[in-house]
C-alpha cells in the first residue's frame, strides 16, 4: 500500500486533528495510506526550539517514510502558499517522491492581485512595491508548480481520485 504524506496549513486550523482523521479515512477508502504530520510524537514540555527541531525532524522522516506527497497549495496569510508546505515539497521532489498539489482556484498568480495591487509596464506586472510578479501562466510560483507532478483544481479527495 503507497503511503501518502499530507502536506499543508490545515494543521494549523483549531480542528487540525478532526481534518487529519478525515484525510487519513479518506486515503484509506482510495486505498492509501495516510501520514498526518500531527500524528507524529512531540514532548511540548521542552524548549520551544527542542520542540521546533524535533517537529521538523519527524516531519522529514515522514516524507522519508512516504511515496507520495499531496500539498495544499492554498494561499495562506496571503498569496502565496504555506512556507512550511512549500519546503516539503521541494524536499520531497529533491528526493525523488511524486508530489501532487491541489488548489481551490486555478487563476494564474498574476491573476491573484486585484487590480490595485500591480501594474504593468513593458509586458512585465510588478507589484506596489514595484517587485516584478512572475508570470508563466501557473497558479503558483515556477519552483513549486514544476517541482509537482501534477497541480489539481479542487480539494484533497480530488487529488486521491486522480492517482486511483
Amino acid at each position: 500500500m503507497q503511503k501518502i504524506y499530507i502536506a499543508g496549513p490545515d494543521v494549523f486550523e483549531k480542528n487540525s486533528i478532526e481534518i487529519g482523521q478525515k484525510m487519513i479515512a479518506l486515503c484509506e477508502k482510495y486505498g492509501f495510506k495516510g501520514l498526518y504530520p500531527l500524528d507524529n510524537v512531540v514532548d511540548f514540555s521542552q524548549e520551544k526550539s527542542k520542540i521546533a527541531l524535533d517537529i521538523y525532524q519527524a516531519n522529514r522522516a515522514m516524507i522519508d517514510k512516504a511515496d507520495i506527497v499531496i500539498a495544499n497549495l492554498n494561499p495562506f496569510r496571503g498569496k502565496e502558499a504555506d512556507s512550511g508546505t512549500v519546503w516539503e515539497c521541494g524536499y520531497a521532489c529533491g528526493i525523488g517522491k511524486k508530489v501532487y498539489g491541489y488548489i481551490n482556484d486555478k487563476c494564474t498568480y498574476v491573476e491573484r492581485f486585484e487590480h490595485n495591487e500591480k501594474s504593468c509596464k513593458d509586458d512585465f506586472f510588478t507589484d506596489c512595491d514595484g517587485k516584478i510578479i512572475e508570470d508563466f501562466e501557473l497558479p503558483i510560483n515556477l519552483m513549486i508548480a514544476c517541482s509537482c507532478t501534477q497541480i489539481i483544481t479542487g480539494n484533497f479527495e480530488a487529488v486521491l481520485q486522480t492517482l486511483a
